[in-house]
């Protein structure tokens, strides 16, 4: 299918150092506290809104940079600062969205909300919509 990603060099390979699965998935289970439980989920309603076949590779590009912002650890304004070291990627997490929200789909909430409550624990995503 052309528009599954296959690796990240399809969409542009400057962002294969910060974006794989593994990668994410780390960064998604490394800052829950300090990122915060919003962030965390729009950033795995974009992952799997990646993963849709019928997602269109513009969209996905979008998403990989956005993802592959989240889990550089080279930011405009470093994640370790207390209350604004996650702003800058909330921003690259929130334009992603807005170009994927046609994409957003209950199935994709709803995955992401499983995908929250297996990683951090039964209930952790009660009242996410």
């Amino acid at each position: 299918m052309p528009n599954e990603i296959k690796s990240v060099d399809d969409i542009d390979p400057k962002y294969q150092k910060d974006y794989s699965d593994e990668s994410f998935w780390e960064k998604v289970k490394g800052v829950l506290k300090t990122a915060g439980l919003p962030l965390i989920y729009k950033a795995i309603q974009l992952y799997y809104v990646m993963m849709k076949p019928e997602c269109p590779i513009h969209i996905k590009a979008a998403i990989v940079g956005a993802l592959g912002y989240f889990i550089s650890p080279i930011d405009l304004i470093p994640d370790f600062i207390p209350f604004v070291g996650f702003s800058d990627d909330l921003g690259a997490v929130a334009a992603a969205l807005v170009l994927a929200q046609m994409y957003v789909d209950d199935d994709v909430k709803r995955k992401a909300r499983e995908t929250i409550d297996n990683i951090f624990g039964a209930g952790t995503s009660d009242g996410l919509s």
